[in-house]
């Protein structure tokens, strides 16, 4: 990229709301699962850093979510924690049997939120 680019693409990240950054992040995860569940064979090996990526990026959704302070209505905090439980138990459980059709309620939990946090229509399945 040439410098005006960058720095186009540095002020445009500074000036994203924290609900389109939390989408950016997720269609981000969503990706580099989907890119690899495309190409099983060729991609396999970047499952486990995908995987973290995902597990990381879920740990700091869900204590954000749920933090005292957040003037999110309860409902929605418990609902947020319910599904990061639900993110974290489903990512041991692929690492445990790898497959790539696995790979797709995580794919789709992403896009969904990220889709509902941009105000978009649910994404089509993955």
């Amino acid at each position: 990229m040439n410098p005006g680019v960058n720095a186009y693409a540095k002020v445009a990240k500074a000036a994203e709301s924290p609900r389109e950054l939390e989408a950016s992040v997720l269609m981000k995860a969503a990706t580099r699962l989907q890119s690899i569940r495309d190409d099983w064979e060729g991609r396999r090996r970047e499952l486990e850093d995908a995987l973290l990526y995902n597990r990381k990026l879920w740990t700091v959704l869900v204590t954000a979510a749920t933090d005292a302070t957040n003037p999110l209505p309860d409902a929605i905090k418990q609902n947020v924690a319910n599904l990061g439980l639900f993110v974290f138990n489903h990512t041991l459980s692929v690492l445990a049997s790898p497959a790539p059709e696995r790979l797709g309620v995580l794919i789709n939990i992403n896009r969904e939120l990220a889709a509902g946090l941009r105000g978009q229509a649910p994404a089509a399945a993955a």
